[in-house]
């Protein structure tokens, strides 16, 4: 019989703390997400208020009066001693030529920015997460994993990854079988097929929200059970095997042909337009005569500080004498609601510098491109590569790049733009794997379609041209670009 014992161990584990928790989450939220974010806070927190802090706001003023004395006041100027009332009004009507300038002709044309409107992908899916039966932490869930789902609308993360990732960034530790059920809930949103893991659940549960004909019902034999060879348009042999007629089979085939491949594809937003294409910039970048200028994009993101009133609570509770265990829960939750006010703050802050120091090191990285908007200047960039510019480590920076965006003069970019690995050409320059699949793309471009060339033919040509690159390579770029292999490429 095995004996039972206890033993101490000693382990090093590493454990963010509250703070960096706050910090990591911020750093991943783009302009509109980080602005919704502060209006959920100021509405849960008290004693965070929106806003400069008047009492600091005053005692700057002070100071500036100290320093340079009382400004004069001229908003009103009938307070003012020196100004004649008589001559104020004596002529009010200013004459036509005096409110144009002459430096256009009537032929210019004139420019306005367009104002978008809509609701993006993802506030659709979070607005449905409201629609559930769920619990307010089941929600809290949802609306996290929903960050997961890919520009596409797939979830290709595993249900044990969820988990672990939930535990890591938000710390809250979520069995298996509570996440799998609220993935099941969110793949019910609308539109069909969004959260799916592959294409094959994606395209079923599409035909699973169609009314029940018979060709939905063969559509879905074909891909439940023959979806290999359907993908690889084996339909000879699919004909045989599903033991449909002609007719049967060409309806089934055309009824999945008219599915989304990409559930994002099914959304349209509001005003009968892609809400995709409305981009909210979090950087911009201006060339100047002498400089490039970086900015943050604040957006409509208010200034916040803790509130006055609370502080003073907290101070006068302090100072009472044989409080009660009521008054001690008091000081308690005012203590935490102005702790977490603080560390909001100081998150928000920490994530503005963080994200202006990196787009900084992009630019100076890439100036060339800043300065001359031509892709051929893109030098090779690796996240490595920002990193050791900035001090920060690898990880910061791909939350960073990750679903944000810059403008400049030659349009708007998401960071992950400016980042690609290098390769030397046959001359011995490093060229970026951009141009590389630029290259790559515009041969496939220009092939055969009766006769489309196989990714062996593809790397000897790209050898010709200069790029040595072996098969393997071929068919990763080939997969990144979203072209399919020679056989899918041919046309009939």
């Amino acid at each position: 019989m095995q004996s039972i014992s206890l033993q101490q161990q000693q382990k090093l584990q590493a454990r963010l703390s509250p703070e960096q928790i706050q910090v990591v989450k911020m750093l991943e939220l783009p302009a509109m997400e980080l602005q919704q974010r502060v209006n959920e806070e100021l509405q849960e927190n008290p004693a965070l208020e929106e806003g400069k802090d008047p009492v600091e706001e005053e005692e700057k003023r002070q100071e500036e009066i100290d320093l340079y004395g009382e400004e004069e006041d001229y908003s009103n100027p009938l307070q003012n001693e020196d100004f004649n009332y008589d001559t104020y009004v004596e002529d009010d009507e200013i004459p036509d030529y005096k409110l144009r300038t002459n430096n256009y002709s009537p032929d210019d044309e004139v420019h306005e920015t367009p104002l978008t409107g809509g609701t993006s992908f993802m506030e659709y899916l979070k607005s449905q997460v409201y629609l559930t039966k769920m619990t307010k932490p089941q929600r809290h869930i949802a609306k996290w994993v929903l960050g997961n789902i890919d520009e596409d609308g797939y979830l290709r993360r595993s249900i044990e990854q969820l988990v672990d990732d939930l535990s890591f960034q938000e710390g809250l530790v979520v069995p298996d079988e509570e996440m799998a059920a609220i993935v099941e809930q969110i793949k019910l949103f609308d539109p069909p097929g969004v959260a799916s893991a592959n294409l094959q659940e994606c395209l079923i549960a599409q035909l699973k929200q169609k009314k029940e004909t018979e060709a939905v019902t063969n559509a879905l034999l074909i891909l439940q059970r023959y979806f290999k060879d359907f993908s690889h348009h084996r339909f000879d042999k699919l004909s045989g095997l599903t033991g449909l007629t002609e007719e049967q089979f060409k309806v089934a085939i055309n009824e999945i042909m008219h599915l989304n491949q990409k559930p994002i594809n099914a959304f349209t937003g509001n005003n009968n337009e892609d809400s995709r294409n409305t981009i909210i910039p979090d950087f911009y970048v201006e060339v100047t005569e002498d400089s490039i200028n970086v900015s943050l994009n604040s957006g409509d993101i208010p200034d916040l500080h803790v509130s006055r009133e609370y502080k003073q609570m907290l101070s006068d509770y302090s100072k009472q004498e044989g409080r009660d265990k009521a008054m001690g829960e008091a000081v308690k939750f005012i203590r935490n609601k102005i702790d977490a006010a603080q560390w909001f703050i100081n998150a928000i802050a920490e994530r503005n510098e963080t994200l202006y120091r990196t787009m900084v090191a992009i630019v100076e990285f890439q100036q060339e491109f800043f300065l001359e908007g031509d892709e051929t200047f893109l030098k090779p960039m690796i996240l490595q590569d920002i990193a050791d510019k900035t001090g920060y480590d690898t990880s910061t920076i791909s939350r960073v790049s990750n679903s944000k965006y810059v403008q400049t003069e030659f349009g708007t970019f998401p960071l992950k733009h400016f980042f690609s690995e290098a390769m030397t050409n046959s001359e011995g320059e490093e060229v970026s794997t951009r141009e590389l699949k630029r290259v790559l793309q515009e041969i496939i471009s220009k092939e055969d379609k009766l006769e489309p060339l196989s990714d062996d033919v593809l790397a000897k040509m790209m050898t010709e041209q200069g790029y040595p690159i072996a098969r393997r390579t071929i068919a990763k770029y080939r997969e990144m670009l979203g072209i399919p292999v020679a056989r899918l490429r041919k046309q009939v």
